[in-house]
């Protein structure tokens, strides 16, 4: 199946300049966030000097992985089958 298309986002500024901001968003890629997020813009996770240490595509396999495990409930019911409730006493004594 062939990938849409992006639009172009074309902007003009209030001086009448046109501002490609697809364009400038492809540019600043692999400028590192402003921040204590250790991003860039793409979403890879960097080193302490900026190198990449995580891809974004890794950290979404892994997110993606993460949320496809089956649910582990906390508590195990280890009764295996129900209280006989024919013969008990209609106060609760046993």
């Amino acid at each position: 199946m062939a990938m849409k298309e992006q639009q172009r986002q074309v902007y003009r500024t209030a001086r009448g300049k046109q501002v490609d901001m697809n364009k400038l968003i492809n540019q600043n890629e692999l400028t590192i966030a402003v921040g204590n997020a250790k991003v860039n813009a793409r979403g890879d996770k960097l080193g302490a000097n900026g190198e990449v240490i995580k891809t974004r595509e890794e950290i979404l396999k892994e997110r993606d992985a993460s949320l496809n495990q089956p649910i582990v409930p906390n508590q195990i019911n280890v009764r295996t089958s129900e209280k006989d409730v024919s013969n008990m006493d209609p106060e609760g004594k046993e």
